[in-house]
């Protein structure tokens, strides 16, 4: 069938999947004084998003490449610190799905230190709707639970809201991952059970556990649970660092996790 009326904005890109079908993947990278930090994992976290979604990857996408690419288009525009969100999205071509060329899109989200807590969040439980836990849960691909939970936060001046897996249990929050301190032991809802893959955060729990500030728990946790916490706090590779100050009718502080997050962000100033 053809049509002879096709209506788009002048920007607008018809091979563009990440639009018609949000066939996208996106992966956030790291500037902290002007230069671009576990840029090694990041990248290595998009090529393994990349080949989950099936996407061609070209030769060309070498860590030094994104190296490159962020230093010409944002270190070097006196961006000092920030968060890159570099979007790749399949081009709506006639190959076959698998070996269809790619293309990509980024915007940088300046900050005044992406290693610091950025406020803190007020969430609540959001129990209309589940996460999957499934081989994509674990990566940043087109979630339309996200959108509906993001509303729902809004619509219940929320700044968050934690979402539960099919059986019920923690999983992650709308934007990141959740960390529940409870005396010495810091607890991470597993990635089985929905939590996001996030560079950010496995870098700031191996230097916990290499520092032997707390333990670290991979665990499974009915929602009940996050009330029984000593502080939390919810990682997002897309916006940054927030302590949770209230859920429901609780409130947490945040002392033990700010302290540990300012010994981590010394190790990056050395």
């Amino acid at each position: 069938m053809a049509f002879d009326n096709i209506y788009t904005s002048e920007n607008f890109d018809l091979r563009n999947r990440a639009f018609l079908f949000g066939d996208a993947v996106k992966v956030s990278f790291f500037i902290k004084d002007s230069k671009l930090i576990m840029a090694e994992e990041c990248y290595f976290f998009l090529m393994a998003s990349m080949r989950k979604m099936r996407m061609n990857i070209p030769l060309s996408y070498t860590l030094e490449f994104f190296q490159n690419l962020f230093t010409e288009n944002a270190v070097s525009k006196s961006v000092s610190n920030g968060i890159i969100n570099f979007l790749v999205y399949r081009n709506a071509d006639e190959k076959p799905l698998q070996k269809s060329d790619i293309s990509f899109w980024f915007d940088v989200a300046e900050l005044n230190d992406v290693l610091q807590i950025q406020g803190d969040f007020e969430m609540d439980l959001i129990k209309e709707i589940s996460v999957n836990t499934n081989l994509l849960s674990n990566i940043r691909v087109h979630s339309p639970e996200n959108v509906y939970a993001e509303i729902y936060a809004k619509e219940n001046d929320l700044d968050d809201g934690i979402l539960l897996n099919p059986n019920k249990r923690i999983a992650r929050s709308i934007f990141g991952n959740l960390l529940f301190l409870e005396g010495d032991a810091i607890k991470i809802p597993k990635q089985s059970e929905g939590a996001y893959i996030s560079p950010l955060m496995e870098n700031f729990i191996t230097f916990v556990h290499k520092s032997n500030l707390a333990k670290i728990e991979q665990a499974e946790m009915i929602a009940f649970e996050s009330q029984k916490a000593d502080e939390i706090m919810m990682i997002s590779d897309e916006k940054g660092i927030f302590t949770v100050s209230k859920i429901r009718n609780k409130t947490f502080g945040s002392e033990r996790f700010s302290e540990m997050i300012q010994k981590w962000s010394e190790l990056f100033a050395e």
